[in-house]
């Protein structure tokens, strides 16, 4: 029975149990301990853990493998450096270790975000399975280390690791961070291949990364066809998809699909904070003001949702866009939580939009004193760019020796694209790469040819950033 609380939905009932077979005198073994340091684990019950770790020393089973084992996740799924330390010290006085037990330090590192130790823990398994691959491929997409994933990936089908799905939604995470489109339909054609033709249940997160994948290449449509294919879908489908139309300014087919998502009557599909955040971004994206402002009450009103910072920021940026700029600000000075410098860079972009220098230059005053001078870089560029269009000369060049005076410079633009399976970083006034040259000079061609057409390039917003 406690083993069957312990691997179910309900791993607490497994700690009741166990209180109750210690108060009538039951007799414990090592099996009886490890499944309740497994159900201590699974429900996040350090404390309890701590307390069976206790009874084990004092019971005589602390050289048990499995109890030493589950003694091991336990720490590690506690997280942080103290949890991972411990865990790190029972894995110590172990004199046998499987797999499994590699596996349980090695997710405990990527807990607590600590990716070299990681690796250097990964790199000295005797023997790596599918769920090292993982854990080390999963652990580096999601901490920044997209490159190192999918190497690691490479390096998991050169040694012939089965793949499953749960390292191919790792996989197509980092494909999506890096644009790596190939790799990413690759991966979706070996689904197709492995799964869904052998009628195989394809699961839900993978559908998902798809979704995902496809609308960070820019392929919408793409990513559209996996939506309609799935026989089942959750909010986080239902969400990224909403997105995916709001980034790529489809305002209208991204509110059908909230619609849709809200006539399903699915369990599964109820509205969250995040695709709320997806819908608002489509009516500022599409200038639907009105309806963001319904949807704005309705996710309080209707569904019980207290709006965070992140849906103020999109009401500000969609009334700043639309050029109701005093509404904005008036939103900003009744929000319940301080406002971070993306809502107060949102009402900066209205303000350049429709030239309003008066309410632009009050902003850029709170932002100085708020931000350190890095983060505020961006926004004084900003402010110098709103006074240039409405002809302050002085002003704009007052903004720039401030910037000069406080030693900041705006961050340079970055994007990546893929080439023949090679993906290239760039970097704004980089002419380090090999093809530098001819990528200017392409440059200066698309230039010329935009003037003789009849297009006019923003040539004081162009000075203030250089």
């Amino acid at each position: 029975m406690i083993r069957g609380h312990a691997q179910s939905e309900t791993p607490c009932k497994a700690i009741e149990l166990y209180n109750h077979m210690e108060a009538e005198r039951a007799v414990t073994n090592g099996f009886t301990y490890s499944f309740v340091i497994s159900a201590c684990a699974r429900s996040g019950l350090l404390r309890e853990g701590e307390q069976m770790h206790s009874k084990v020393i004092a019971n005589g089973f602390c050289s048990n493998l499995f109890v030493q084992t589950n003694l091991v996740n336990l720490y590690a799924m506690g997280g942080r450096s103290v949890g991972v330390g411990n865990a790190r010290q029972v894995f110590g006085e172990m004199s046998e270790r499987n797999v499994v037990t590699w596996n349980s330090l090695l997710a405990g590192y990527v807990r607590n975000r600590d990716i070299d130790m990681a690796y250097g823990i990964f790199n000295e398994m005797p023997e790596r399975n599918v769920v090292s691959w993982t854990t080390m491929i999963a652990g580096c997409a999601q901490n920044g280390r997209c490159k190192q994933a999918l190497a690691l990936f490479g390096e998991m089908q050169r040694v012939n690791i089965e793949l499953d799905q749960v390292v191919l939604v790792a996989v197509l995470s980092a494909c999506a961070e890096l644009g790596d489109l190939k790799l990413g339909r690759w991966v979706h054609l070996y689904a197709d291949k492995m799964f869904r033709f052998r009628n195989q249940l394809v699961l839900v997160s993978l559908n998902n990364a798809l979704i995902h994948m496809y609308a960070s290449c820019g392929l919408i449509d793409e990513a559209h066809k996996v939506f309609l294919e799935m026989p089942r879908r959750t909010s986080i489908s239902w969400t990224s998809m909403i997105t995916a139309f709001a980034k790529q300014g489809r305002g209208e087919e991204a509110l059908r699909t909230f619609h849709w998502m809200q006539c399903s009557g699915a369990s599964e599909a109820r509205p969250d904070e995040i695709t709320f955040i997806g819908v608002l971004c489509a009516c500022s994206h599409a200038g639907f003001v009105d309806k963001g402002r319904h949807f704005f009450e309705c996710m309080k009103q209707i569904w019980g949702i207290g709006p965070r910072i992140e849906h103020y920021g999109c009401m500000v940026d969609l009334l700043s866009r639309a050029g109701f700029l005093d509404e904005a600000y008036r939103l900003v000075e009744t929000m319940p939580m301080k406002p971070n410098d993306a809502i107060w860079g949102a009402i900066l972009g209205g303000c350049r939009i429709h030239k309003n220098a008066e309410l632009a230059s009050h902003v850029a005053q709170k932002l100085t004193v708020e931000l350190d001078p890095d983060r505020a870089a961006g926004y004084l560029v900003l402010l110098s760019n709103v006074y240039a269009t409405t002809k302050r000369w002085q002003d704009a060049s007052a903004v720039r020796r401030k910037m000069v005076e406080m030693g900041v410079k705006k961050p340079p633009g970055r994007s990546w694209v893929e080439i023949d399976g090679v993906i290239h970083d760039f970097v704004a006034g980089d002419w380090s790469p090999i093809h530098g040259y001819s990528i200017y000079k392409v440059l200066g061609e698309i230039s010329a040819q935009a003037k003789s057409e009849g297009y006019e390039a923003d040539i004081l917003e162009k000075l203030i950033e250089d």
